[in-house]
């Protein structure tokens, strides 16, 4: 047998964005492009503000190249060893990519307090021309992302998206930073401003990070509270109890729920699961969900089970 045909899921474990995947094409060609020529020009110029936003613009071309490979992982299909596909991918790509966004933020914090120590010349026609070129080619690619976002939704491209966003503010620092010293002579400026540029890319890789880190610590989406979820489960008829209940995000838009509930043993377990799935999928746009219908003279779980039916003798 076929191992795409193996199993059958009722949810589709897969993604097919062709839209992001001519946004991130473009982006990255652009990008690596760019990239080349902030890195020559920061080393002629030596420019720090320059140099930093340069190697803002590397590590967007490691998460643009990373987002790639995600997107075409994803498209790959459940197989018996990864029943969820490969969509987690782009959360550890995700992750990847914020790390890789503070490492750089904190290589870019110790070069400006260097510079601050021993200050040094700097081509400011150079340095302006670069990053006047760079503001342009940084809006483009943050209108190219913005329209694909709109489109379909994917955590590694909204990502790129911010880190675009961060280039673009970049950009307008090293061109101010450029002025500054165009009009004071003040090359302290250039440090500065490559420290606010630091800051910026350091803010956004923990953002990035922040989110991948609890989407693989299966924590309950920020969007969900997880009571009221249980609340409206036991609103349910027949249902008397919601326990060993869990919510997590396999990618930014596929979700998972599991529990377990007591039922009145009158009552047909099949309606009980139906009733279930369709408040989660009406309500909430949970689509991918698994309940376990127990009683609690069977399925006692110790002693929760004792204690439930002890209440429910009381009631």
């Amino acid at each position: 047998m076929s191992p795409t045909l193996y199993d059958f899921h009722h949810l589709p474990h897969v993604k097919r964005q062709s839209e992001s995947k001519k946004a991130l094409w473009v982006t990255l060609l652009l990008t690596v492009f760019f990239t080349a020529v902030e890195i020559i020009g920061g080393l002629i110029s030596n420019s720090l503000a320059l140099l930093s936003d340069s190697a803002h613009m590397a590590s967007d071309v490691l998460a643009l190249g990373l987002s790639m490979v995600a997107l075409y992982m994803a498209t790959r299909p459940p197989n018996r060893r990864f029943t969820f596909g490969f969509l987690r991918f782009e959360i550890i790509t995700s992750f990847l990519n914020g790390l890789t966004l503070a490492v750089i933020a904190l290589w870019i914090l110790w070069e400006g307090i260097q510079r601050f120590l021993h200050p040094e010349p700097i081509n400011f026609r150079l340095m302006l021309g670069i990053a006047a070129i760079g503001l342009v080619v940084n809006l483009t690619l943050t209108i190219v992302l913005s329209r694909s976002t709109k489109e379909e939704d994917n955590l590694n491209v909204q990502s790129a998206l911010w880190h675009f966003i961060g280039d673009l503010i970049s950009s307008i620092g090293v061109i101010v930073s450029a002025l500054l010293i165009y009009f004071t002579g003040w090359t302290v400026f250039d440090p500065i401003i490559s420290l606010v540029i630091a800051s910026i890319i350091f803010t956004g890789g923990a953002k990035i990070m922040r989110e991948s880190y609890l989407i693989l610590m299966e924590a309950v989406p920020e969007q969900f509270d997880l009571e009221q979820i249980r609340a409206d489960i036991l609103k349910i008829e027949e249902i008397e109890d919601v326990h060993d209940m869990h919510l997590w995000a396999i990618s930014t838009d596929h979700y998972s729920l599991s529990a377990h509930v007591f039922v009145n043993e009158r009552i047909q377990p099949l309606c009980v699961i139906l009733a279930v799935n369709e408040m989660l999928k009406e309500k909430y746009g949970i689509e991918h969900a698994t309940i376990q219908v127990e009683h609690a003279m069977l399925h006692d779980h110790g002693s929760y089970g004792k204690a439930f039916l002890e209440k429910k003798k009381q009631s």
